[in-house]
């Protein structure tokens, strides 16, 4: 028997469409209009006002003396801290009662399941700034005024943490819940060897969300904290809008660009969750 060998068929190269250049340089002039105030930043935080009102387009040569007011004279150093630690700790706490939340609402029953799930979801259409004149005088009735406790505590629950978990945890199969009652798993077994392991997507989407949310505040940490040791970054920036009697441009888009830097580190850090946790396809 005498095997035939088909030749190979030739490589067909798709014809050029003049379309997708179109695309390109559409998706190219976004970028560089999306991209020119945060480079423009950088260049003025790196110029004095007489440079910054010739608008040079070339970075200066104060960016020593911006970085003395900013970190010595200011001290920015201390708020950025502050940010840090309450980011970190709320979206820490955030997270695991919102796992938490998500997983009783999926799998336990109780009386007014529906009606406690709809009263979360009414919180999703409400303001922060709605409820802060109670909150400011619930948080001062308690002594909790200028702490930390302040500026963590009220803002551990998460009406969005509990709808995503609730979302993605409707979507296991109820078999593994049964398997892991088999095997002996309590509830907290069960979500952190099971749950948690299927939810690293959801987690990390949700951790994005909160911290760039809690590092941004600035009404709630402008009212309820006095003086400077416990203040966060984004009031502390305020104070470099004046310096000397007059707004000093190169120090203030300084802090503006040093402030930036932790939210976009977590966001590129977590970035393959993020895009997974809201995406089309499930989680596996």
């Amino acid at each position: 028997m005498t095997l035939l060998l088909r030749p190979p068929r030739p490589l067909i190269v798709p014809r050029w469409i003049p379309q997708r250049w179109y695309i390109h340089l559409a998706l190219i002039a976004i970028c560089i209009i999306l991209g020119f105030p945060v480079i423009y930043a950088v260049i003025v935080s790196t110029q004095n006002n007489a440079q910054v009102f010739r608008y040079q387009f070339s970075l200066g040569e104060s960016f020593g003396n911006n970085w003395d007011v900013v970190m010595n004279s200011r001290n920015l150093g201390r708020y950025m801290v502050n940010s840090i630690i309450i980011s970190v700790a709320v979206t820490v706490g955030k997270t695991i009662l919102s796992l938490l939340s998500g997983l009783a609402f999926v799998y336990f029953r109780f009386r007014g399941k529906w009606l406690v799930f709809g009263l979360v979801l009414i919180t999703l259409m409400m303001p922060t700034e709605i409820l802060i004149i109670a909150l400011l005088r619930f948080v001062t009735e308690l002594g909790w005024g200028s702490t930390y406790y302040a500026l963590i505590v009220p803002f551990l629950a998460s009406a969005t943490g509990t709808f995503l978990f609730r979302q993605h945890f409707s979507n296991i199969p109820s078999e593994l819940s049964e398997a892991a009652q088999l095997d002996g798993a309590n509830p907290l077994q069960f979500l952190w060897r099971v749950l948690v392991p299927m939810s690293w997507n959801t987690i990390g989407a949700l951790a994005v969300i909160q911290f760039v949310y809690t590092w941004n505040m600035y009404l709630w940490p402008r009212l309820i904290i006095q003086g400077q040791s416990r203040q966060v970054v984004q009031v502390g920036l305020q104070s470099l809008l004046n310096l000397d009697s007059s707004t000093s441009y190169g120090p203030m888009m300084l802090g503006a660009v040093i402030a930036s830097v932790p939210p976009l580190m977590v966001f590129i850090a977590l970035q393959k969750q993020f895009m997974s946790g809201f995406a089309l396809s499930r989680d596996k």
